[in-house]
């Protein structure tokens, strides 16, 4: 890594503390700039304003995201075990310890400024996930029904979510859950509703079927 991009990370990693402590009203780059070790006349090299720095913060949990492997499908392996594993190499991911802290400091922005909420979700829908790729596979083979990929994608984690990130990200708690079960019934439930066998919603006023 080069000297201006060490400078540049050291940067970043002070002010991911000082808008945690301080909120982004509160930040002062003096502080950011002290606690990275370089001069404000570098701080301002890299990023000219206070937004920018912050704006470059919420692109590093974006790419923290986007660093996940796309796994690819395979026709020649279960799809539940696929679904399983890709979810599994998900949750790892947004439970860091680092990319925890990072949404924690965000949070109190997205209160703050409901306008920067809407760009940040807008930026990170483009990210990528691991399950993306199984997923396009499986429609292709006609194992699930063809959907939209990032909505059905949102279905999935969801329910891991639930689980694994939110407890942690609130409280710091660890799941109670036993988390191979827990997984593969995330998918289970998203299969029940995507998967070919899955049986139609009947209408309103209309009996359901016998399985």
């Amino acid at each position: 890594m080069k000297r201006t991009e060490i400078k540049r990370k050291n940067i970043i990693d002070a002010a991911v503390e000082e808008f945690r402590f301080h909120g982004f009203e509160g930040a002062r780059t003096t502080r950011i700039a002290k606690a990275a070790n370089v001069s404000s006349r570098t701080l301002y090299h890299h990023f000219e304003t206070k937004e920018a720095l912050f704006d470059a913060i919420i692109k590093s949990v974006i790419e923290e995201t986007g660093a996940i492997p796309s796994l690819p499908f395979d026709p020649d392996k279960p799809l539940r075990e696929q679904l399983i594993n890709a979810l599994k190499a998900y949750v790892e991911a947004i439970t860091e310890e680092e990319y925890l802290g990072l949404n924690r400091m965000m949070m109190s922005e997205y209160l703050r400024d409901p306008d920067l909420a809407r760009r940040i979700f807008a930026k990170a829908e483009m990210s990528n996930n691991p399950l993306k790729g199984i997923l396009a596979g499986a429609i292709d083979a006609k194992l699930i029904k063809e959907v939209d990929i990032d909505y059905a994608t949102g279905h999935i984690t969801a329910g891991a979510k639930a689980h694994f990130f939110w407890p942690k990200f609130l409280i710091g708690a660890e799941p109670e859950c036993k988390p191979d079960d827990t997984l593969g019934e995330c998918v289970d439930m998203f299969l029940a509703l995507y998967g070919k066998a899955s049986m139609p919603r009947p209408e309103p006023g209309e009996m359901p079927q016998n399985q």
